[in-house]
C-alpha cells in the first residue's frame, strides 16, 4: 500500500508504506541522504530510520539547522554518559537526565566521589574511542513494565522515577549504543561516528529535578558542533566572555558591589553611579524632546492596588509584602498601577491626548538565590518605564514614535537588534476581541514600517500583546531589553476615562514602553559589550592626569581645575610611582584619555596626550584638547 508524502516545498510524492526517512531523503538526492541527520513527520522530530506509515508532511533535518545541532548535542550527552560509566564503572554511576541547553548540553549524575575538571581529558579520550568505534545508535520501543524492570535491574532509580511519572499513554523508548542504554524520547544520530567536535566545559551541583529536598547530583556541561572550526570559534567566545564578565569588570573598575546583607541588590559605587546617571540623562533628554513628562511613584502601595491591576494573580509569588497599620502593602514589581492612578487623578479632555509619562522606577521582584547573577538577575532594579495614554486612532502613530526612539538609542550604543511580536498567553486577561484588535494594531505598525519580526506565540503580557527587542552584543549574544506593550485591560480595571469631542466619557488605550528595560541589567550588558572600555561620553573617568613626578603636582592641579570647569570627568594620579607603571594602571582602568605632565608640558602650558586606543596622540594646548573631547562627547563617541 502506498502513502502520500508532502515535502516542505509542497511537492507530493508517493511511497510504499514503512519507507524510512533515510530512504525518502535518498530518493530526493543521494547527497541529501548523506548530509541528513534526522527527519520530521508533521513537525515531530524522528530518527532517520523511522518508517513513515501514513499520509504526512516530511522534512529532512540538516546539520546546519537548529534541530540538527540539538540532535548532535543530545547524542553527545549520551556519548559522555557512556564514557563516564566505562571509566568509573556502571555500578558507581546513577544517571539523571541529559538534555540539550542553549549552546550545549549537560548530564546529571550521582557519583560518590565527585568528578573534577582535571578528569575531563580522560573522559574526552574515552569519548573519542567510542566515536572511532562508530557504534550504531538504535531505538527500541518498550512497555512501561519492561522499562521499569530493565532500569531496576541496572540500579538506576532516577530513570525508574521518570518512567513512573510518564503519562499512561506515553510511548517509552530506549536508545542503545554498544553496552550503553538510556531512556530517551530521541531522536539521535545514526551512529557515534557522526559526532565530530565536542568539548567538556564545566561541572556544578544540581538538585535532582530542581528540588532541594532531593539528592544533590553532579551536573557536567559540554558542547558540540559538526565542525572543528565552529567549536574553536565558540570556545574563543567563551574565553572572551570570561574576560568581559561584568561581575569581574564591575569589581576591577569600581562600578558596583554586592553584599550578603542584601542578596541580589546592587550597591552603586561612585563610578557606577556616574555611568547610571549618564544613561538616565541621555534617555531623559530624548524623552523630554518627544513630549514625555517625568514622574515618580511610591515604592510601596496598598495590596488592593495589585489585586485591582491583576498583578496579584500573576505576580504574587514574586512580590514582597509587609503590614502597615494592620493593612497589607506590597513593594511594587511594576510601575503601571501608579501611573494609572496619576491619570485618574484629574479629568482629561481628548485634546490632552496623547499623554506620555515616564519614570525611572525602582521595582522589587523575588528571585531564588540560585538564579541571581550579578546585574543580569537581581531582586531590585530600575525600569525606564513609560506609559502613553492615547486615543484609539493614535495607537499606530504613537507606537511608531516609540519604535523610532528605541532604534535611535540602540544605534548610539552600536547594537543591532531583532524584533518579536508576542501574542496572547494562556493566562490572558480580557476578551478575545480586544486581544485580536491589539495584536492586529501592533502587526500593522511593524508591517507598515517594513520591520522584520517573528511571531512569539503565547508570550505576551497578561494584559496585552507586545513587541520585544533583542539586542546583540559584541559577542553576538542576544539580550531582550526594550518592549512596547498595548493594553486595553488596565484602563478598564482602573475605570480610566477622557471626555471626547461628543462630550461623553471614553476609555483611553495604554501603551507600556521600556527601552533599557532594567537599567541595572543594561549596565551589565554594556560593561560586557564594551569590555569595560566605555565610549568617552559614558566613561566614569574621561581623563587621567599622570604627572611625571611630584614636582609637577601644582601644574597637574591647575589642569584638573580647568578640565573640571569644562565639565570633563578627571582623576589625578599623584602616587610616587614610575610613569610607565601609572600609564599601565590607567590602561587597565580603561580611561579614554591620559595626560602626561612633565617639565616640557609645564613650561609650554601644554599636555602630552595618550589615548586608550592608539597610544601617543601628540602634544597640544589644554583648550585644544577640551574642544576635541567636547566634540567627541557631543557625537556620543
Amino acid at each position: 500500500m502506498e502513502i502520500n508524502v508532502t515535502l516542505p516545498d509542497g511537492t507530493i510524492r508517493r511511497y510504499a508504506r514503512s519507507t524510512t526517512i533515510a530512504q525518502i531523503a535518498e530518493s530526493i538526492s543521494p547527497s541529501l541522504k548523506k548530509q541528513a541527520v534526522a527527519g520530521k513527520i508533521d513537525g515531530r522530530p524522528v530518527d532517520l530510520h523511522q518508517p513513515v506509515e501514513y499520509d504526512c508532511l516530511v522534512e529532512i533535518v540538516m546539520p546546519e539547522s537548529s534541530d540538527g545541532l540539538s540532535i548532535l548535542r543530545h547524542s553527545t550527552a549520551h556519548l559522555m554518559a557512556q564514557a563516564i560509566q566505562r571509566i568509573y564503572g556502571p555500578s558507581k554511576i546513577k544517571l539523571g537526565i541529559g538534555p540539550v541547553i542553549e549552546d550545549g548540553f549537560y548530564y546529571d549524575i550521582d557519583i560518590a566521589q565527585p568528578i573534577s575538571i582535571d578528569e575531563f581529558a580522560a573522559i574526552e579520550q574515552e569519548m573519542q574511542k567510542i566515536i572511532r568505534d562508530n557504534l550504531p545508535i538504535v531505538r527500541r520501543v518498550v512497555s512501561r513494565s519492561e522499562a521499569i524492570e530493565f532500569f531496576e535491574a541496572k540500579g538506576e532509580p532516577f530513570k525508574v522515577e521518570l518512567i513512573h511519572d510518564l503519562p499512561e499513554d506515553a510511548e517509552i523508548s530506549l536508545y542503545e549504543q554498544g553496552e550503553f542504554t538510556d531512556l530517551c524520547r530521541g531522536p539521535h544520530l545514526v551512529s557515534t561516528g557522526q559526532i565530530k567536535a565536542f568539548k567538556l566545559l564545566s561541572v556544578a551541583g544540581a538538585y535532582w529535578r530542581s528540588n532541594s529536598d532531593n539528592p544533590m547530583l553532579q551536573r557536567i556541561y559540554g558542547t558540540a558542533f559538526y565542525k572543528k572550526a565552529q567549536l574553536e570559534e565558540h570556545l574563543h567566545m567563551l574565553e572572551e566572555a570570561k574576560k568581559r564578565d561584568h561581575r569581574k569588570l564591575g569589581k576591577e573598575l569600581g562600578l558596583f558591589m554586592f553584599s550578603e546583607e542584601a542578596p541580589g541588590m546592587p550597591f552603586y559605587l561612585p563610578k557606577g553611579m556616574i555611568l547610571r546617571t549618564e544613561l538616565e540623562n541621555f534617555s531623559r533628554a530624548l524623552q523630554r524632546e518627544r513630549g514625555y513628562d517625568e514622574v515618580r511613584t511610591p515604592l510601596m502601595m496598598n495590596n488592593r492596588m495589585w489585586e485591582q491591576s491583576g498583578h496579584w494573580d500573576h505576580y504574587k509569588d514574586n512580590m514582597y509584602f509587609t503590614q502597615v497599620d494592620e493593612t497589607k502593602y506590597a513593594l511594587k514589581p511594576m510601575n503601571c498601577p501608579g501611573h494609572m492612578l496619576m491619570f485618574k487623578n484629574s479629568l482629561h479632555s481628548y485634546r490632552e491626548l496623547p499623554m506620555r509619562i515616564a519614570e525611572f522606577g525602582q521595582v522589587h521582584r523575588h528571585e531564588f538565590s540560585g538564579a541571581l547573577n550579578g546585574m543580569m538577575r537581581v531582586r531590585t532594579f530600575c525600569q525606564d518605564d513609560a506609559h502613553l495614554f492615547v486615543l484609539p486612532k493614535q495607537i499606530e502613530e504613537e507606537i511608531g514614535g516609540v519604535l523610532e526612539l528605541i532604534d535611535y538609542i540602540y544605534k548610539v550604543f552600536g547594537f543591532e537588534y531583532k524584533v518579536e511580536l508576542s501574542t496572547r498567553p494562556e493566562d490572558y486577561m480580557g476578551s478575545e476581541a480586544l486581544w485580536d484588535q491589539a495584536e492586529a494594531s501592533l502587526q500593522r505598525v511593524l508591517d507598515a514600517r517594513g520591520i522584520d519580526y517573528r511571531i512569539n506565540a503565547g508570550d505576551g503580557a497578561f494584559y496585552g500583546p507586545k513587541i520585544d527587542f533583542h539586542i546583540q552584543d559584541a559577542l553576538k549574544r542576544s539580550w531582550q531589553c526594550g518592549t512596547i506593550q498595548l493594553d486595553f485591560q488596565m484602563p478598564e480595571k482602573f475605570d480610566l476615562t477622557y471626555v471626547g469631542e461628543d462630550g461623553e466619557k471614553h476609555r483611553p488605550v495604554v501603551i507600556h514602553r521600556a527601552i533599557y528595560g532594567s537599567i541595572d541589567r543594561f549596565m551589565g550588558i554594556l560593561t560586557e559589550h564594551f569590555s569595560g572600555a566605555f565610549p568617552l561620553w559614558l566613561s566614569p573617568v574621561q581623563v587621567k592626569l599622570l604627572p611625571v613626578s611630584e614636582h609637577y603636582a601644582d601644574y597637574a592641579f591647575q589642569v584638573k581645575k580647568e578640565l573640571l570647569a569644562a565639565g570633563i570627568r578627571v582623576e589625578l594620579d599623584l602616587r610616587n610611582e614610575k610613569l610607565g607603571y601609572k600609564i599601565r594602571e590607567a590602561q587597565l582602568e580603561k580611561v579614554p584619555y591620559m595626560l602626561v605632565l612633565g617639565e616640557q608640558e609645564q613650561s609650554s602650558a601644554m599636555v602630552a596626550v595618550r589615548k586608550r586606543e592608539g597610544g601617543d596622540a601628540g602634544v597640544m594646548t589644554l583648550s585644544e584638547l577640551v574642544r576635541r573631547i567636547a566634540s567627541e562627547i557631543e557625537g556620543r563617541g
